[in-house]
Formats: structure tokens, C-alpha cells, sequence
């Protein structure tokens, strides 16, 4: 399900997935397929993960690499849950063959 808030986001953050939502800055992106597609990959590592530990792991890793970047955007960018969905958002067929647990290879990258 998509909802949309537009004052819910944070200066150029458009999109967020908390499962079984997607959350977007405006109506508009509905029709960004690229957008939603980066965001159903998020609700698939959510569901495999059981939410919690998806949470857990997520924040985790952004203060892991905030420490080790001394930047919380560039931390943000190289969270494994995002670096797999950034790299197969534009392959709109990417989660029909996902195997589970993809995540994990973007770890060390």
C-alpha cells in the first residue's frame, strides 16, 4: 500500500518503506517506477528479515559506517540494504528472481 506525506521527509529524501507501507513526499511519485521498485525491494528485505531484525541490522550499520565516515549521507548510501536496492532499482523484473538474503553480498563492497 502507498500513502503519501509530504511533510514527513527529510530535505531531499522522497521515499521510505516501513512494511507493508510505501511512504512518498508527494502523489506524484506513484508514478516513478524506478522509486517504487527501490522501495519494494526495501519491503522484501523487511519481510525476509522479520521487520525487527531488518531494523535492527538497518540502523546498525548506518552508525557503524557514520563512525567510519564521519558523514551520515555517505553512511546512509553504503548501508547494504541500500546499496542492494540502488543497484537493482532501474531492473523493474529484479525482485521476481532476488534470491533471499541478497543483501549480504553488498556488505563488504
Amino acid at each position: 500500500m502507498i500513502l503519501v506525506f509530504k511533510h514527513f521527509f527529510y530535505k531531499n529524501y522522497v521515499g521510505l518503506s516501513l512494511w507493508p507501507f510505501i511512504f512518498l513526499k508527494s502523489n506524484s511519485l506513484k508514478a516513478d517506477t524506478v522509486l517504487i521498485n527501490h522501495e519494494k525491494i526495501h519491503l522484501r528485505q523487511q519481510q525476509e528479515l522479520l521487520l525487527l531484525p531488518f531494523y535492527v541490522l538497518y540502523i546498525t550499520e548506518w552508525l557503524l559506517r557514520a563512525i567510519f565516515y564521519l558523514d551520515s549521507y555517505r553512511a546512509y548510501q553504503n548501508i547494504s540494504f541500500e546499496r542492494e536496492a540502488y543497484v537493482n532499482e532501474n531492473q523493474l523484473d529484479y525482485l521476481s528472481h532476488r534470491k533471499p538474503f541478497s543483501f549480504i553480498k553488498y556488505l563488504c563492497r
